[in-house]
C-alpha cells in the first residue's frame, strides 16, 4: 500500500470514528407519523427501546400526526443528515401518498435514504356471516351476481383498507361499493353488525371476532401465508393470483445520510429484530418481522409506488 493510499485510508477510520462519536453523544429523533397508542406507535417505541439499549445513545419516539404521515415525513426530510433523526416509514408515507395527496413538501424516493424493512402487517379479508360465501372464489361469483349490492368498509378514504378494496376490484372485477368510515374501529364495529358485508383489516383488530364466530375471514393479503396463521389461504392462492395488499413499516433516514452511518444503522435494526424478546412483542401486535439491507429495501419501496398508484389513479381516490 502507498504512502498516499495508507493516508487516506488512516482518514477514513478517523472519520469513521468521528462520525460514531458524533452519533453516541447525541440523542435520536425517531419521528412517527401516527398517534401514540397505535400499531406504527407500538413498534417504534419497542424498536427504540432495543436500539438505544444496544447502542448506548437515546432514542426518542416524536409523534408528529397529520395528514397521513406527510408532517413526519417532511420533519424528517429536512433534517440534518447526521443519522440522528430517523423516520418510521410506511406504505402510506413512501408509497400511497405522492399519489392520493397530488403534492407533497418532500420526494419519498429523492428525500430519503432507506435503511431497514423492519415488519409486515398481514391484512385479512373477512365477511359477515350472512354473505354466503366461505372462499375468495364464492365471493368474486356472489358479488358478481350482485353488482353494486356488496358494501365494503374502510378506515378512510385512501387508507390501506380502502385501497386494499380497489385492488381487489381491479383485480377481480366486481363491483363494490366503498363505505369510508372515521376511523378502523367504526368501521369493524358496522361490518360487524352486518351494516356494511366485507373489510380488508389488520389481523390483530379482527382475529377476535373471527373466533367469536362474528365475522368469517376468507383470506390473508400477504404474498405468502401468515405464520401465525398457516391455515388460512392467501388472496392470491385462492383466487386473486399476484394480489398482495400489506401494512409494512421501515426505517428511512435524511437522503443525504453518509452510507456508514446506514450501514450502520442496519446492521443495528438487523440485530435488534433477532432479539426473541422483541420479536414476540411484534409478533404479538400481529406483525410479522422484516429485515434485510438497505438496497433491498429500496427496491421494496420501488416497486411499491408504481402499483398503489395505480390503484389510487385508477379509482379516483383522494385523500380526506
Amino acid at each position: 500500500m502507498t504512502s498516499v493510499r495508507r493516508l487516506a485510508f488512516g482518514l477514513c477510520l478517523v472519520l469513521a470514528a468521528c462520525l460514531a462519536l458524533a452519533q453516541s453523544d447525541k440523542s435520536v429523533r425517531f419521528v412517527v407519523g401516527f398517534t401514540p397508542g397505535g400499531p406504527s406507535d407500538i413498534l417504534a417505541r419497542a424498536l427504540a427501546a432495543k436500539l438505544s439499549e444496544a447502542r448506548g445513545q437515546p432514542v426518542l419516539v416524536e409523534n408528529r400526526p397529520g395528514a397521513g404521515g406527510n408532517l413526519a415525513a417532511e420533519v424528517v426530510a429536512k433534517s440534518a443528515p447526521d443519522g440522528n433523526t430517523w423516520l418510521l416509514g410506511n406504505n402510506s408515507i413512501l408509497a400511497t401518498n405522492a399519489a392520493l395527496y397530488g403534492h407533497l413538501p418532500f420526494d419519498p424516493v429523492k428525500d430519503f435514504a432507506p435503511v431497514a424493512l423492519v415488519a409486515v402487517q398481514p391484512n385479512i379479508l373477512v365477511v359477515h356471516p350472512s354473505v354466503p360465501a366461505t372462499t375468495v372464489t364464492e365471493l368474486i361469483a356472489y358479488a358478481k351476481a350482485h353488482a353494486g349490492r356488496l358494501n365494503y368498509a374502510s378506515s378512510g378514504a385512501g387508507a390501506a383498507a380502502h385501497l386494499s378494496g380497489e385492488l381487489f376490484k381491479a383485480m377481480t372485477g366486481v363491483d363494490m361499493v366503498h363505505v369510508p368510515y372515521k376511523g378502523a374501529q367504526p368501521a369493524l364495529t358496522d361490518v360487524i353488525a352486518g351494516q356494511c358485508q366485507l373489510m380488508f383489516a389488520t389481523s390483530a383488530s379482527v382475529l377476535p371476532y373471527v373466533k367469536a364466530g362474528r365475522l368469517r375471514a376468507l383470506a390473508v393479503t400477504t404474498a405468502q401465508r401468515s405464520r401465525s396463521l398457516p391455515e388460512l389461504p392467501t388472496v392470491a392462492e385462492a383466487g386473486v393470483p399476484g394480489f398482495e395488499s400489506i401494512t409494512w413499516h421501515g426505517v428511512v433516514v435524511p437522503s443525504a445520510t453518509p452510507a456508514p452511518i446506514v450501514e450502520r444503522l442496519n446492521r443495528d435494526i438487523n440485530a435488534a429484530l433477532r432479539d426473541a424478546e422483541l420479536r414476540a412483542r411484534l409478533e404479538g401486535l400481529g406483525a410479522e418481522i422484516a429485515g434485510g439491507t438497505p438496497q433491498e429495501f429500496a427496491a421494496y419501496i420501488a416497486r411499491e409506488i408504481p402499483k398503489w398508484t395505480k390503484v389510487v389513479r385508477d379509482s379516483g381516490a383522494k385523500a380526506e
